[in-house]
């Protein structure tokens, strides 16, 4: 059910994904994306990092991703997750599993850090990345406007050089 994502998935990704950027604060994107521009994004970051998708019934109801954290060199060993659901993949541990093989393939890509950033309050997303071994970092007050208001966002960082075989994260 977890496979990889291509530049043909762009239409059904930005379709799943623009009505978080409409309806929600988890991302901090206030244009719906164009079919155009997620394929554009898709191909440059799959030359570097993983994409996956969760399909059912070659239906698209979610996926996840690793994205450059930071431009200076210093930083290619850290990684952004993200992870968006259709609402009826939710609850159903589909995001586990997408982040649970992010998590896997990290390190074959240079990745020893990956950070997850969640817009606040998110009680449910801050359980999801402690229950996958991240510890909440930090958080920057007021970084984020949308719907006219300032958004918090907190910072979760997972260290892979860390993790051992059996841990949940």
């Amino acid at each position: 059910m977890i496979d990889e994502v291509t530049e043909a998935d762009a239409e059904a990704i930005a379709a799943l994904y623009n009505p978080y950027v409409r309806n929600s604060r988890v991302t901090f994107e206030v244009d719906p994306v164009s079919t155009d521009e997620m394929m554009r994004r898709i191909g440059q970051i799959t030359q570097s990092y993983p994409w996956i998708a969760w399909r059912e019934d070659g239906r698209l109801l979610g996926y996840a991703y690793l994205a450059r954290f930071r431009s200076r060199a210093a930083y290619d060993h850290v990684a952004e997750s993200s992870v968006y659901l259709h609402p009826d993949a939710t609850g159903r541990g589909i995001g586990t599993a997408l982040y649970r093989e992010l998590i896997a393939r990290a390190p074959g890509c240079g990745i020893s850090r990956i950070i997850g950033v969640i817009a606040l309050p998110n009680e449910s997303s801050e359980r999801f990345h402690a229950m996958l071994g991240f510890k909440r970092t930090g958080v920057l007050e007021g970084v984020g406007c949308k719907f006219g208001e300032l958004i918090d966002t907190a910072y979760w960082q997972l260290c892979l050089d860390t993790v051992k075989e059996g841990d949940d994260g």
